[in-house]
């Protein structure tokens, strides 16, 4: 298997919104066949997602809305990690933000990429453990709804229509395998 990147011949905004950047890049293979390809270009902050356990019974989850799919979906704190914040800090904030709870102790599972052959940014996975009571205001439109979910039950998140972004369902199963569930 060749493992030699492509040589990259040029690149070039082709699109801009509030949030994204799509970048056509010209790429020439070791094999010599030439391709251009679309890929967005994010911030280069990253992101975080955030398990919170409430106790070892009890997972904490949000339903909001997602303007992508038009519905209301239920999963885990997410959002930016600010300028000049670390991903723990940054996966701290936004579970208070969004459920009204810290963590004293917040554990890195994984970091997921979304859809690598078209964006480059990448996700922190955390578990957060030890929650106490906190709420900093957000920048949500709504208040979310607080979805506690017995931990026991886990399977029947996979059965609604409204536990559906991969990245939460991701976070479910590293969860579970790190409470060794």
């Amino acid at each position: 298997m060749n493992n030699k990147k492509p040589e990259i011949l040029g690149a070039e905004i082709v699109a801009q919104s509030r949030l994204f950047k799509i970048e056509q890049v010209h790429l020439k293979f070791s094999n010599q066949v030439e391709r251009h390809y679309e890929r967005m270009k994010g911030n280069n902050r990253g992101a975080v997602m955030v398990v919170p356990v409430l106790n070892r019974d009890t997972l904490l989850l949000g339903r909001e809305y997602a303007a992508g799919t038009h519905s209301y979906e239920l999963g885990f704190p997410k959002g930016l990690i600010d300028p000049g914040e670390e991903a723990h800090e940054a996966a701290n904030r936004e579970l208070q933000e969004e459920i009204g709870y810290g963590s004293k102790k917040l554990t890195h599972l994984m970091e997921l990429s979304l859809a690598p052959g078209y964006f480059a940014s990448k996700m922190q996975i955390f578990i957060a453990e030890d929650l106490y009571e906190s709420q900093l205001e957000g920048d949500e439109p709504e208040p979310i709804e607080l979805a506690p979910w017995p931990i026991e039950k886990w399977q029947s998140l996979l059965e609604r229509e409204d536990f559906s972004e991969s990245r939460s369902v991701s976070a479910l199963f590293l969860a579970l395998k790190y409470l060794k569930l």
